[in-house]
Protein backbone atom coordinates (compact mmCIF):
# COMPACT_ATOMS: atom_id res chain seq x y z
CA UNK A 1 0.00 0.00 0.00
CA UNK A 2 1.56 3.28 -1.10
CA UNK A 3 0.97 6.22 1.22
CA UNK A 4 2.52 9.13 -0.68
CA UNK A 5 -0.64 11.25 -0.48
CA UNK A 6 -0.73 10.92 3.30
CA UNK A 7 2.96 11.74 3.34
CA UNK A 8 2.23 14.95 1.39
CA UNK A 9 -0.80 16.04 3.42
CA UNK A 10 0.56 15.66 6.91
CA UNK A 11 0.25 18.68 9.19
CA UNK A 12 3.44 20.24 10.56
CA UNK A 13 3.91 20.55 14.33
CA UNK A 14 6.56 23.24 14.03
CA UNK A 15 7.00 26.40 11.99
CA UNK A 16 8.86 25.82 8.73
CA UNK A 17 9.71 28.58 6.27
CA UNK A 18 11.20 28.37 2.79
CA UNK A 19 12.42 30.74 0.12
CA UNK A 20 10.34 31.29 -2.98
CA UNK A 21 11.15 28.87 -5.78
CA UNK A 22 12.84 30.15 -8.90
CA UNK A 23 10.18 30.90 -11.50
CA UNK A 24 7.48 31.44 -8.85
CA UNK A 25 8.67 34.80 -7.50
CA UNK A 26 6.11 37.56 -7.95
CA UNK A 27 7.50 40.93 -9.04
CA UNK A 28 7.56 43.28 -6.08
CA UNK A 29 7.49 40.35 -3.59
CA UNK A 30 11.06 39.08 -4.05
CA UNK A 31 11.84 39.54 -0.34
CA UNK A 32 8.96 37.35 0.89
CA UNK A 33 9.21 33.73 2.08
CA UNK A 34 6.68 30.89 2.41
CA UNK A 35 5.38 29.54 5.69
CA UNK A 36 4.54 25.87 5.16
CA UNK A 37 1.30 24.53 6.58
CA UNK A 38 1.59 20.98 5.19
CA UNK A 39 4.60 18.74 4.75
CA UNK A 40 6.55 18.62 1.53
CA UNK A 41 8.04 15.43 0.18
CA UNK A 42 11.75 15.65 0.92
CA UNK A 43 11.36 17.92 3.95
CA UNK A 44 13.44 16.54 6.84
CA UNK A 45 10.51 16.72 9.28
CA UNK A 46 8.06 14.84 7.01
CA UNK A 47 9.01 11.20 7.76
CA UNK A 48 9.15 11.77 11.53
CA UNK A 49 5.81 13.56 11.67
CA UNK A 50 4.14 11.05 9.39
CA UNK A 51 5.42 8.13 11.47
CA UNK A 52 4.19 9.76 14.69
CA UNK A 53 0.72 10.20 13.18
CA UNK A 54 0.66 6.65 11.80
CA UNK A 55 1.85 5.28 15.14
CA UNK A 56 -0.99 7.02 16.99
CA UNK A 57 -3.65 5.91 14.47
CA UNK A 58 -2.59 2.26 14.27
CA UNK A 59 -2.16 1.86 18.03
CA UNK A 60 -5.69 3.24 18.50
CA UNK A 61 -6.90 0.42 16.21
CA UNK A 62 -5.45 -2.18 18.59
CA UNK A 63 -2.11 -2.92 16.93
CA UNK A 64 1.04 -3.41 18.99
CA UNK A 65 4.42 -1.94 18.03
CA UNK A 66 7.32 -4.36 17.75
CA UNK A 67 9.83 -3.71 20.54
CA UNK A 68 12.85 -4.44 18.31
CA UNK A 69 11.75 -2.56 15.18
CA UNK A 70 9.44 0.45 15.60
CA UNK A 71 8.28 0.18 11.96
CA UNK A 72 6.60 -3.20 12.46
CA UNK A 73 3.13 -3.50 13.96
CA UNK A 74 0.95 -6.53 14.62
CA UNK A 75 -2.54 -7.35 15.78
CA UNK A 76 -3.63 -10.88 16.61
CA UNK A 77 -6.91 -12.06 18.07
CA UNK A 78 -8.80 -15.36 17.76
CA UNK A 79 -10.27 -14.28 14.41
CA UNK A 80 -7.86 -11.58 13.17
CA UNK A 81 -4.17 -11.56 12.37
CA UNK A 82 -2.22 -8.82 10.56
CA UNK A 83 1.38 -7.62 10.44
CA UNK A 84 2.24 -4.18 9.02
CA UNK A 85 5.75 -3.22 7.92
CA UNK A 86 6.53 0.43 7.13
CA UNK A 87 9.32 1.69 4.94
CA UNK A 88 9.36 5.47 4.36
CA UNK A 89 6.16 5.98 2.29
CA UNK A 90 5.42 2.31 1.55
CA UNK A 91 3.54 -0.19 3.66
CA UNK A 92 3.38 -3.97 3.52
CA UNK A 93 0.27 -5.53 5.07
CA UNK A 94 0.61 -9.26 5.72
CA UNK A 95 -2.03 -11.79 6.74
CA UNK A 96 -3.19 -15.29 5.85
CA UNK A 97 -6.71 -13.89 5.55
CA UNK A 98 -7.39 -11.36 2.78
CA UNK A 99 -10.43 -10.03 4.69
CA UNK A 100 -8.12 -8.95 7.53
CA UNK A 101 -5.89 -7.10 5.03
CA UNK A 102 -8.93 -5.40 3.48
CA UNK A 103 -10.32 -4.43 6.90
CA UNK A 104 -6.98 -2.89 7.84
CA UNK A 105 -6.73 -0.98 4.55
CA UNK A 106 -10.32 0.21 4.94
CA UNK A 107 -9.57 1.50 8.45
CA UNK A 108 -6.38 3.25 7.34
CA UNK A 109 -8.12 5.01 4.45
CA UNK A 110 -10.94 6.17 6.75
CA UNK A 111 -8.74 8.12 9.18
Amino acid sequence: MDVKTTFFNNELDEKVYMEQLEGFVLPGNEHKIYKLIKSLYGLKQTPKQWHEKFDYVILEYGFKRNSDDKCIYSKFTNDFGVIICLYVDDMLIISINMNDVNDTKKYLTSV
